[in-house]
């Protein structure tokens, strides 16, 4: 029979009912070939404090979900609920995917393929495997989404799609729970992952729909304060690995200073100058470019709340 794995998919999820309910529909709906080395997956669902009725939802069509197992937290964020979810696994291998992406029906055959032809060419289990993650606002039907050139991905490690033996994580000590707040901690782990001697593999086969709702200027201020949230979160993390490398993906460099002060001309284009603009586009039914442009302001909000949270670190050390 040689290989087999069992899959733990791990989601937090925190109010998002909608999207959840075609998420945890995808993945009652894997096709596993009668030669898979899959013996059997389980849906581990954290619910992070949710106050949309999801446990109430969940409870009621418990028939239609039979692999999926439920835990609550309070609202911890989504570090502490992976933990959970981890510590709750009862699969030799865990799979990380978010509450609002939506799978194809190969995605857990896909995964297992690629962790099989992984131990065989490396020789043991050092890796883990990375799928897609294609970016949709269709919500009636997010896989019929094309791949864009917006959806590439440069993180080693990142929780939207991956599949990863259970024993790594607990020897690199899971997440940080101290990120709280809005970014990095999976990236962070990653850092950990790699200095044990981690291996990426992309898994393009494994595809993963993440849908959010199209853009309009209402997520302005929503968005901005993620951008700061990040910015702070950017810190701990460089705290944590104060390397050249870190500092290049939180963006805190004079480089990163330099270029979108000059993109947003010192911050001159913002969101109220180019409100008129990105309503165009959006009016135009181009939500998505709209969004692109308005990272222009969204970065400069970035870089400046990682000096901002920078200069006060030092101020307390």
């Amino acid at each position: 029979m040689g290989e087999t794995v069992f899959f733990s998919v791990v989601i937090p999820t925190y109010n998002r009912k909608p999207i959840l309910e075609k998420c945890l529909k995808a993945l009652e709906a894997q096709q596993l070939s009668a030669s898979s080395s899959v013996t059997g997956y389980e849906i581990i669902l954290v619910d992070d404090g949710s106050g949309d009725g999801t446990l109430e939802w969940l409870e009621a069509h418990k028939d239609e979900f039979p692999h999926v197992r439920t835990f609550h937290q309070n609202h911890q964020g989504p570090a502490a609920a992976r933990n959970l979810g981890v510590e709750q696994a009862l699969g030799d291998t865990i799979i990380f995917i978010d509450s609002d992406l939506v799978v194809t029906e190969n995605f857990l055959q896909a995964h297992a393929y690629a962790l099989v032809q992984g131990k065989e060419k490396l020789a043991g289990d050092r890796f883990f495997t990375y799928g897609a993650v294609i970016n949709t606002c269709n919500f009636d039907n997010p896989t019929s989404e094309p791949y864009k050139i917006t959806d590439f991905s440069a993180a080693f490690f990142a929780t939207g799609n991956v599949a990863i033996p259970k024993h790594w994580l607990e020897k690199a000590g899971l997440f940080d729970t101290r990120f709280q707040l809005y970014g990095w901690e999976d990236l962070e782990l990653g850092v950990r992952l790699k200095n044990l001697g981690l291996q990426l593999i992309k898994c393009p086969d494994a595809v993963g729909y993440h849908w959010h709702p199209p853009f309009n200027l209402e997520q302005v201020p929503s968005l901005i304060d993620k951008e700061i949230q990040r910015g702070r979160m950017g810190v701990l993390f460089y705290q944590k690995h104060p390397t050249w490398e870190v500092r290049m993906m939180i963006q805190m460099t004079w480089l990163h200073r330099l270029l979108w002060g000059f993109l947003s001309l010192n911050g001159i284009l913002n969101e109220r100058t180019m409100a008129p603009f990105l309503q165009w586009l959006i009016n135009l039914g181009k939500p998505q470019l709209a969004l692109e442009i308005a990272r222009i302001f969204l970065n400069w909000y970035n870089v400046k709340g990682v000096y901002q949270a920078y200069t006060q670190m030092q101020k307390i050390t």
